[in-house]
């Protein structure tokens, strides 16, 4: 039975749906968990032009960015938002965004998702080399999407996809597409992703990727800590140390913080997966991340617990690599590369944790990928590529 399936957005048939919804019961689908789809485009300052995505199925809610490279603007179970409250409150429309400015920072100018794909050519902090210039964590997640569609299941439970094409080309550098997909399956608790990177290039180039996913309060909150099947922690820089030996646990709202990372392994159980998870102080909260280790070998910890209006927040991050500048990761032999015709794939599952028994749930899994595991904590950064134990 063939799905629904809605293009919402296509550049090379010149379609865009401004303003669109759809609902579960105008599909005829009296089955199941009630959803309605819908789309906005925001007017006004400089939201310009953006548009947002709106799944709501059951109890959970999930928005997309399509003009942000298909980013997640945030997330809702039960009537808890996941997110967090940044100082950019406004979902800025790439047009308005500068990379290059503040030093190649200007990526921050737009900087509010609960997840924001770092990539695909690089990532990482800015850096010139040469005649090169690496702005802040690449273009992906200001690339409007090309094509966005949406997927809906004839036959229970209705499986909802939303797919969107990213793409990112230069004359004589790269040539890369991206197919995202969004997944929510109606009653569930948390959602998925599957994205595949292409190289359509004549000649094999380099990559990178990192999904910078954020999360601030309810969940943040001193005592709130991280939990995963950590095997090597070590500073991301001199600046990390000072926390180090507190790197899972965070702190309270801290004013004059600088933001601390944490450049870390984990372990995966016998399907390849891992999972790693924010915890509130009391247990009752958390957000978790699950992912296929062999897609995404490394895992940045970012902890950034300034002031509340400043932008409270921490990043649990699996990537391809570190937020390094990329000649940093290159000479560290972390670079990937994808020949001519080849893909990538990077498969990741969100599960939003609203009570007791869900975090002990999801805590109980990570043990189990943590039997026989044991961190080693590095008292320096790891710029080199680490020799395996």
């Amino acid at each position: 039975m063939q799905d629904f399936i809605f293009t919402l957005t296509d550049t090379a048939g010149g379609l865009e749906a401004a303003d669109w919804t759809v609902t579960s019961s105008e599909l005829g689908i009296k089955d199941g968990v009630p959803f309605e789809i819908t789309k906005r485009t925001l007017h006004g300052g400089r939201q310009e032009g953006s548009t947002l995505v709106t799944i709501r199925a059951g109890q959970l809610t999930v928005t997309v960015i399509p003009t942000r490279g298909m980013g997640i603007l945030k997330a809702s179970l039960d009537g808890i938002e996941f997110g967090w409250a940044s100082p950019v409150d406004e979902v800025v429309h790439p047009s308005f965004i500068r990379l290059g400015e503040r030093n190649g920072l200007g990526w921050l100018e737009g900087f509010n998702e609960l997840m924001v794909r770092c990539g695909y050519e690089w990532t990482g902090h800015p850096m010139v080399d040469g005649d090169k210039v690496y702005t802040l964590h690449g273009r992906a997640g200001n690339t409007p999407a090309s094509r966005v569609e949406v997927c809906i299941a004839r036959e229970a439970p209705h499986r909802i996809t939303l797919r969107g094409l990213i793409k990112e080309k230069a004359f004589k550098n790269v040539d890369f597409e991206t197919w995202t997909e969004l997944t929510v399956v109606p009653g569930d608790t948390g959602f998925s992703l599957d994205d595949r990177l292409v190289n359509y290039a004549d000649y094999a180039h380099p990559y990178e990727v990192i999904y910078h996913t954020n999360v601030g309060r309810p969940v943040l909150e001193e005592g709130a800590r991280v939990i995963g099947p950590f095997t090597h922690v070590a500073p991301f820089n001199d600046a990390a140390k000072p926390d180090l030996s507190t790197w899972d646990r965070y702190r309270g709202p801290t004013r004059d913080f600088d933001e601390m990372l944490y450049a870390c392994e984990l372990a995966a159980g016998a399907d390849g997966r891992t999972e790693v998870a924010l915890v509130n102080a009391s247990g009752t909260l958390g957000f978790s991340v699950a992912y296929h280790l062999a897609e995404m070998p490394a895992f940045t910890l970012w902890k950034n617990t300034d002031t509340d209006k400043q932008g409270y927040v921490t990043g649990l991050e699996p990537g391809s690599n570190y937020p390094y500048p990329l000649p940093v990761e290159r000479a560290a032999n972390r670079l990937r590369t994808l020949e001519s015709g080849a893909e990538a794939r990077f498969r990741l599952r969100f599960d939003l944790l609203t009570n007791t028994s869900a975090v002990e749930a999801c805590a109980a899994r990570i043990d189990t990928l943590k039997a026989g595991v044991k961190a080693t904590v590095h008292g320096e950064p790891i710029l080199r590529s680490r020799p395996k134990a």
